[in-house]
């Protein structure tokens, strides 16, 4: 079974959509015994970072989310859930992330002519392939929507960058935490791919 944490951020219910095309069980639950007994669990969400981490605090799902991490069961972060898992984000400052992984979350430069938020299809490039991107070929468009990004301490962990405006960490991979800034779940095939391969880890 995969759990779906539910902390009332949006677009949630897309993740659990494309789980089920795969034929994957799923729960969404801030239960912390059915995230901790789950093969697979996975942290969605659009939002605001400070009202996240609230929201993860007043549920105790801060302290359940290490805990998943630590039993190394397999987590994948999407979008905002990909920025909760880091230190700090220029859109709420003072606010503390989980820290689960090193880097900061800044806002994306106003630059000839982008417009942020930035919606749209991007090109991935791999710098380092990850195990979510297995069985795809070239350099693949997923679907971001997003008005900051990502910048990790470790580039070791990046398995996926793409451009806009400047150079962002679209993807992630450190132990059996995964994370990608834009969305699988709205990505067509090759989302189904990034999605499924995370299911077969």
């Amino acid at each position: 079974m995969i759990a779906i944490i539910d902390y009332d951020a949006g677009n949630i219910k897309s993740v659990e959509k494309a789980l089920k095309l795969l034929g994957q069980e799923t729960a969404v639950t801030r239960d912390a015994g059915m995230i901790l007994d789950a093969d697979k669990v996975i942290l969605p969400g659009v939002g605001a970072f400070g009202d996240a981490m609230e929201k993860l605090v007043k549920y105790g799902l801060d302290k359940v989310i290490r805990e998943v991490v630590d039993k190394g069961t397999p987590f994948l972060g999407i979008c905002l859930g990909l920025q909760l898992l880091f230190e700090r984000s220029d859109e709420s400052p003072g606010s503390e992330g989980l820290g689960i992984l090193k880097g900061e979350i800044l806002r994306l430069p106003e630059r000839g002519g982008l417009k942020i938020p930035h919606m749209g299809w991007n090109s991935l490039e791999f710098p380092r392939r990850g195990r979510l991107f297995s069985g795809l070929s070239g350099e693949p468009y997923v679907y971001f929507v997003h008005s900051y990004y990502l910048r990790a301490a470790d580039e070791n962990i990046v398995t996926a960058v793409t451009e806009y405006g400047t150079r962002i960490h679209a993807s992630v991979e450190s132990g059996n935490v995964f994370a990608c800034q834009f969305h699988p779940e709205k990505s067509s095939d090759v989302g189904i791919q990034i999605l499924k391969n995370f299911v077969e880890i």
